[in-house]
């Protein structure tokens, strides 16, 4: 399908924003819905083609009142109590799994005929696999994993009952420009830049990095191309030992840097192969990573050094 108008939740995060800056590469109107407390609004690209439209996840059952044009299809993206302290509470993860069939809802009343949500690969657990494919088994050990899947699982069902597309994609480890504070890239940058100490694991588990910009394509794609009732898995679809992206990090700060790889043992229950299967994506889509993990790493080092 042709997106012309869309909405999009959670539009201040890293792949919001980057979904938001590739719609306005093809001229695709968008509603970016974002809380009117936010800090973040500057995120939101200036364009008349962008509208922010002010709604929290608790009012999302009011967002089409906001909205005064007929749209074509929902991204749902925002997802409360993420970052470090994410699995910390059940009950605070158990309400995403309604504010995203609130989103259907409003995606329905809309008049848009596709939805898009935004899951995770803590939906499959810990799985000691080359790389993980959409049908892969799905063991969630976390509260926030537990909530990813249900909600996809439950999008699907209401999706069929109100006549609307559904489609899940999974995301894998993106980073970035607007990257979580918290995630090991970011933290380890902004402490190399610094001049603190880091430290790793031994770093030996296979990871797969995908850059935000490529994520946000990835998005659009899915919504161009996507099929209904399909969940994709977003990642590179390559992986490498862990060590071999903190080295490059390192390399894009100060080459002197001693990283630290080995100063902390590995957690209970560490994920050692994290590989997104992306052949349903390609095949389906097209989809393409274009930026190197080099290249990411530079364009995002760029911009903590702005940021200061």
């Amino acid at each position: 399908m042709r997106m012309k108008r869309i909405v999009v939740t959670g539009a201040t995060s890293m792949i919001g924003a980057a979904l938001i800056r590739e719609c306005l590469r093809h001229g695709v109107e968008v509603y970016a819905a974002v809380r009117a407390d936010s800090s973040r609004k500057d995120r939101i690209p200036a364009s008349h083609l962008v509208h922010p439209v002010f709604c929290s996840l608790e009012e999302l059952s009011k967002l089409p009142e906001k909205i005064s044009e007929p749209c074509d299809t929902f991204y749902h993206i925002a997802w409360g109590n993420t970052g470090a302290a994410r699995d910390k509470s059940t009950l605070l993860q158990s309400r995403n799994i309604e504010y995203t069939l609130k989103a259907l809802q409003a995606a329905r009343t809309l008049g848009c005929t596709r939805f898009i949500g935004a899951g995770s690969q803590a939906e499959y657990g810990v799985l000691d696999m080359d790389s993980i494919a959409p049908d892969a088994p799905e063991h969630p050990a976390t509260p926030y994993g537990v909530a990813k899947l249900a909600a996809g699982k439950l999008a699907f069902l209401m999706a069929k009952e109100l006549g609307i597309e559904c489609i899940w994609p999974r995301i894998f480890s993106v980073y970035g420009i607007y990257d979580k504070e918290s995630s090991m890239i970011s933290d380890s940058i902004k402490k190399m830049l610094a001049g603190e100490e880091t430290s790793f694991t031994p770093a030996r588990q296979r990871w797969d990095y995908l850059y935000c910009e490529d994520a946000g394509r990835a998005y659009y794609l899915i919504g161009e191309k996507g099929h209904d009732g399909a969940v994709y898995c977003v990642g590179s679809g390559q992986a490498r030992p862990l060590a071999k992206y903190i080295y490059e990090m390192r390399d894009a700060v100060n080459p002197g840097i001693c990283p630290g790889i080995g100063k902390r043992p590995y957690p209970p229950g560490a994920v050692m192969n994290l590989c997104a299967d992306i052949r349903t994506l390609r095949e389906d889509t097209g989809f393409e990573p274009e930026i190197s993990f080099g290249e990411g790493i530079k364009r995002t080092v760029e911009w903590l050094r702005r940021k200061g």
